[in-house]
Order: structure tokens, then C-alpha cells, then sequence
């Protein structure tokens, strides 16, 4: 049995992304998944439940694997049973940490392990093993990076208590809500990642408790890795020793940290994104700016609603002030607001690495296209007799529209050219 200590501070992670995903190398007697059963105090389960896994991997898995329990700080029998498992099978390896927390478990534990596949769930085996192939499957054969057991699939069956069904629910519509996550289950106990993943994402999750899963999700979905979901049958366990208040508690704080991290650009995600395989079809075509075609989607929705504010703002102003003041001062606040929503939603610039100087270089294009709108308002004085509002509108919605087309050529070439890297779609930290 080993005893080991959580790891402390991460080791520094390369800059470079992941190299493109390839199916896993069989290495002859190194296993190829490693199973986690992180624990506390089960002297009740334990045994039965390990040999009942075991049974289950040597009948039907066709590669080498490994099952470790990892024993957080028990208190009770339990690091007894695991040090026996460890002598009594081969295939099974037993850690002891001295803290509590399933995420530090697992952290610990993927961190040491030399299995290219790595996987855990939950001692009381709620989810049915049958399942376990078909999630880790798609990491061995290269196809995904993560797979989750879901309990909220259309096909998935399902036994638990309402009061758990809905918090369940309740809390996978809170992530949906705050963090866009896509993926269906971030709670349940049944998930596998790819080692070399891992060792990039790890770092990255600070969480050592429950929230470890969702949080290592959430990241893993914002840099672009493949998740996978398969369908489970799921039977609740009733004696289950989860605090469902204090943890759903901690859950809560965890999204708010994590959804902040993201919207202030503090997390490196670069460094667990994949480049595009080896298809054909991923190939960069020549004449084809890279990017083009997203960035000219995110442009346009950012101009739409910039477009609405401003018409909403020069309405306004209107009301107290003549056509000139109202145009300049409506463009100019939603200028500002245009800038910053397309520097990071469309050109994927995070932190605040030359962030005033992307604003300076924003007002210039702002002044280029007060230049435009001004003088398209000016020709509409010229016209002899009293223009009306909606006229007015439609003259500047037609000067908009020339203006935002410059305004997209400029931002391109000028403010956010894509030569840049080094700011582009990473903490501003690793430009210093």
C-alpha cells in the first residue's frame, strides 16, 4: 500500500498546445486504464464492491488495467480492506492521503499514474458496470478527450428520490445558465479523461472537493476538447454520506469563481487546446484567411446588438440635444462597448495585455466612422425642408452599415491581427 501526500503546487506546463489526438499506445504490461475509487470511511462496501470491479473489467476489458483505491483520510476500517485488496489482487493498488476531498483524491492519484486512460467512480457502483467500456472506449481508440456517464440522457434509467432528481436538474440548468456549459451530468460519479489531458487540465483545477468534476468539464469544454456522454443506468444509493446542502454550497461559490475566471480571460486554456487532425477536409485552404468565416459570425452579432445600442442611445440623447451632438456621443459609448465585446468575443483576445490601446485604436475607427455618419447627417441637412426621425434613422442605419463593414476590415488588419499569438486566446501573463 502506498501513502502518498497531495501534491502541492503544479508543476509549469508547457506552452505548446496538445499534439493532435491518436489513438492510445498498448505498452506491454502497463495497463492501459486506470480505475479511481476515491473513498471515505466504506468499510461497509469496499471489498465487495472492488472484487465485484474486478470481476467485471477481467471478464470483459481487453486490455491491461489497474483499479486504485484512493482512501481520504478514513477513520474507520477502511484503509485496513484496502491495504488487503492491494496484497489479495494484482490488478489493485491502494493510496492513503492524509486530507479529505475527492478532487484532491484524484488529482493525486491521475497525477502518479503511468496508464495512458484514467477513470474513476463511486464505491457504492450506483452506475451499472456495463457501461464502463463504452465510456472509455472513444478516449483509447483517439476519437475524444473526456467522457462523462450521464444520468439525465433520454435513454438513461434511472431509480433515485425526487429530492435528488431535482437538485440534480436544478443544478446542471445553473451551470447551463452561467457557465454555457453543453455537457448533460456534471455530478456523476462515472467519468474517464485521457492522461495527456489530464496533465495539462489538471493544473488548471483548483478545486480539491465535489465541484473537481464540473470544474475540469467546464475548462475542458471552453478550450475546445471532445466530450463524450454516454447513456447510464443509474440506481441511487440511500445511504450515500454526501452533505447535500453544504455541498451544493460549494458547488455555487465554485461556479461563481470559475465563471469569473473566464470572463476576465485569467485562465491559459490555450495550453489544453487541440489543433485541427488529420483530415483533409482540416487542411487550411490557400486564399482563406484562418478564422475568417467565425469571426465574421461573432462580428456581426456583436454589431447587431452594438447597432441597437447606439440607435436606443442616439434616441435618446435626441430628445435633448440636435442630430450632431446626439449622433457623437451615442457612436462614441457604443464604440467603446463594440471594441470590447469584439476584442474578446470575436478576435478571442483575453486579459488586459494592451487593452488601452486596443480602445485607441477602437476610437480611431469610431472616429472614421463619425466621419461617415456625420457627413451622411450633414447631406441630410443640406436637403431643402425638415427631415423627419424615422429619415434620419434609415440615412444613419445605411451609414452604420458602410461604416461597420470598415470598422470590420480595420479591427482585422489593425487592432487585433491575427499575427499577434502571443495575445490571442491566452493569459496576458505569459506575454511578461
Amino acid at each position: 500500500m502506498r501513502t502518498d501526500t497531495p501534491l502541492g503546487a503544479p508543476p509549469e506546463t508547457p506552452l505548446q498546445t496538445l499534439p493532435v489526438r491518436g489513438p492510445v499506445t498498448v505498452v506491454r504490461g502497463r495497463p492501459v486504464l486506470d480505475v479511481v475509487i476515491p473513498v471515505y470511511n466504506e468499510e461497509a462496501d469496499l471489498e465487495r464492491c472492488v472484487r465485484r470491479l474486478h470481476d467485471h473489467l477481467a471478464r470483459t476489458f481487453p486490455y491491461g488495467f489497474r483499479i486504485t483505491i484512493a482512501d481520504n483520510a478514513s477513520t474507520d476500517r477502511t484503509p485496513d480492506l484496502a491495504a488487503h485488496l492491494d496484497e489479495s489482487i494484482e490488478e489493485v493498488t491502494a493510496v492513503r492521503l492524509e486530507q479529505k476531498g475527492r478532487g484532491r483524491a484524484l488529482r493525486t492519484v491521475w497525477s502518479l499514474s503511468e496508464a495512458p486512460v484514467l477513470a474513476y467512480m463511486d464505491v457504492d457502483l450506483s452506475t451499472d458496470l456495463k457501461a464502463l467500456l463504452p465510456l472509455v472506449a472513444p478516449l483509447i481508440s483517439g476519437h475524444s478527450d473526456l467522457a462523462i456517464g450521464s444520468r439525465l440522457s433520454r435513454s438513461s434509467r434511472v431509480v433515485r428520490g425526487p429530492k435528488r432528481e431535482f437538485i440534480s436538474r436544478a443544478y446542471n440548468l445553473i451551470l447551463r445558465g452561467s457557465l454555457a456549459a453543453r455537457f448533460s451530468d456534471a455530478q456523476c460519479g462515472f467519468k474517464a479523461i485521457r492522461k495527456d489531458v489530464a496533465e495539462r487540465l489538471l493544473p488548471l483545477v483548483e478545486d480539491t472537493g465535489w465541484f473537481f468534476d464540473t470544474e475540469m468539464l467546464v475548462l475542458a469544454e471552453r478550450a475546445g476538447l471532445r466530450i463524450h456522454e454516454v447513456p447510464v443506468d443509474w440506481v441511487d444509493d440511500p445511504h450515500s454520506t454526501v452533505h447535500i446542502v453544504r455541498t451544493a454550497t460549494e458547488d455555487l461559490r465554485g461556479v461563481w469563481r470559475v465563471g469569473r475566471a473566464l470572463a476576465t480571460g485569467a485562465l491559459p486554456l490555450d495550453r489544453v487546446r487541440r489543433p485541427f487532425g488529420d483530415d483533409p477536409r482540416d487542411r487550411e485552404l490557400s486564399g482563406v484567411p484562418r478564422g475568417l468565416a467565425r469571426q465574421l459570425v461573432g462580428f456581426c452579432v456583436v454589431g447587431a446588438l452594438s447597432t441597437l445600442v447606439y440607435l436606443l442611445l442616439y434616441s435618446l440623447f435626441r430628445m435633448g440635444t440636435g442630430p450632431q451632438v446626439a449622433n457623437a456621443l451615442a457612436l462614441l459609448l457604443s464604440a467603446l462597448g463594440n471594441t470590447a465585446a469584439n476584442r474578446r468575443l470575436t478576435f478571442g483576445v483575453r486579459g488586459r495585455d494592451r487593452a488601452m490601446r486596443h480602445q485607441a485604436q477602437g476610437l480611431v475607427v469610431f472616429g472614421m466612422g463619425l466621419v461617415l455618419t456625420s457627413g451622411s447627417l450633414a447631406a441630410l441637412d443640406a436637403v431643402p425642408g425638415t427631415a423627419a426621425h424615422g429619415t434620419e434613422l434609415a440615412v444613419l442605419i445605411a451609414a452604420n452599415l458602410a461604416a461597420t463593414v470598415l470598422r470590420f476590415l480595420l479591427f482585422r488588419a489593425w487592432v487585433f491581427p491575427s499575427d499577434r499569438g502571443a495575445t490571442t486566446d491566452h493569459d496576458s501573463r505569459t506575454d511578461r
